[in-house]
């Protein structure tokens, strides 16, 4: 497994999210980059980020993908990195990205599903971001 030279941080545990969630249907569609590249550029909370970890950070998450148990691994950094009061922040981001193609797959419905049960978020605040993701990325 690739290893991120210094220990990940909480905007690298956001932008591992993200990347997962587009990686998750094994096919990261433009739309999608252009969602993380667009959050990682504009939201508050990646004032200040290094965007040169943009690759360590998605290199790792490709290694853990190619693992046997990747998923829980990612979580269990994801956790160790992440505030809990960032869990529903990276809930929100990862629905952004899976809805900026305008069509979820089943492989980026089970990630978020995982995703709600391993960051415990609240039913119906994940009904209300996931809501809000539709909206935002809905056409004409």
């Amino acid at each position: 497994m690739a290893d991120v030279s210094a220990p990940m941080t909480p905007q690298d545990a956001l932008v591992a999210l993200m990347i997962a969630t587009s990686a998750s249907d094994e096919v990261m569609r433009t739309s999608e980059l252009v969602t993380i590249e667009r959050i990682v550029n504009h939201f508050p909370v990646f004032s200040g980020y290094d965007q040169d970890r943009l690759k360590q950070v998605s290199q790792v998450v490709f290694d853990l993908f190619e693992e046997e148990d990747g998923i829980a691994a990612l979580f269990g950094l994801i956790r160790d990195a992440l505030p809990e009061k960032l869990y529903e922040t990276a809930y929100a981001m990862a629905c952004d990205v899976a809805a900026a193609d305008g069509r979820l797959g089943e492989g980026e419905l089970r990630l978020l599903e995982e995703m709600r049960y391993e960051l415990d978020i609240d039913r119906l605040a994940a009904a209300a971001i996931e809501h809000g993701a539709r909206v935002r990325h809905r056409t004409t």
